[in-house]
């Protein structure tokens, strides 16, 4: 009798040690306060403007009162770049090379590295206006990334390259975008692997503390990668919710009970 209620003991401690608390899957949970008064209002949304860097694509478009003088400066087609045909958007739209360049026609190359889009409208502008237009021609000037590209990966239902048509996403839109995280995927170290001019830093956000809000990452960048690691229960292997890891261990020790009972007969 002993020894069935240590077994059954040993069972029940390995099953609620293996399985996943309800706590590290929920999102956005107010520690400091109960759960139904959540102060959400004083959550400030921190997003540093976006500055372009190699590799970037970028959608400019010149207006004018006549279109015609100003048509050499818009890509053909440009009117029919939309989100079901993203490969526009390569072809169309003005790369960012290895310097910091981009080639606009009659303009040159302009640099462009380390600009916010709204810096580079105004120097388009100024330049347009200085050497090929007067300002009764009323040009106007729009930059706009050409689609937010970044990548997801590890405990992800759909890992891979995503391309939002967004001015900004914040993390939770970008994961829900990639089929959401898995159960086994751990919420508490969402890794944001970001490229900067002087190389690459990675930055982690608990996704389950509601604080994330305040993050500075919390809205995602152009070219990010987003890596989202295994639990330990995933290594272990014994399930990911106390049924199922007790359902195994029964199974597993049902084989190995049998294995001795043949082998006490031998």
């Amino acid at each position: 009798m002993k020894t069935k209620l240590l077994f059954f003991g040993l069972v029940l401690c390995i099953g609620l040690s293996s399985c996943i608390p309800h706590k590290d899957l929920v999102y956005l949970q107010n520690r400091e306060v109960a759960l139904d008064s959540l102060a959400t209002n004083n959550l400030t949304e921190i997003q540093k403007p976006y500055r372009i860097q190699i590799n970037d694509i970028l959608n400019i478009r010149v207006k004018a009162l006549d279109q015609e003088k100003v048509s050499i400066y818009n890509p053909v087609g440009n009117e029919n770049l939309n989100a079901e045909s993203q490969e526009r958007a390569y072809f169309d739209g003005f790369t960012v090379d290895v310097h910091g360049n981009i080639r606009i026609p009659v303009l040159g190359e302009i640099n462009v590295l380390g600009y916010t889009t709204e810096e580079i409208q105004n120097i388009l502008e100024q330049k347009l206006l200085k050497d090929q237009f007067k300002e009764t021609a009323n040009i106007f000037v729009t930059v706009k990334l050409a689609g937010l590209r970044y990548v997801t990966s590890g405990e992800v239902n759909s890992p891979g390259t995503q391309v939002l048509f967004q001015d900004r996403v914040n993390i939770f839109e970008a994961i829900a975008n990639s089929g959401e995280i898995t159960q086994t995927g751990n919420r508490k170290e969402v890794m944001i692997i970001r490229q900067y001019p002087q190389g690459q830093q990675i930055h982690k956000l608990d996704l389950t503390d509601i604080n994330v809000m305040k993050s500075p990452y919390y809205y995602i960048q152009n070219n990010d990668m987003i890596y989202v690691k295994p639990l330990k229960q995933k290594s272990w292997g014994t399930g990911v919710t106390g049924t199922q890891t007790i359902t195994t261990l029964i199974t597993v020790m049902g084989l190995v009970t049998t294995s001795i009972l043949l082998i006490d007969r031998l």
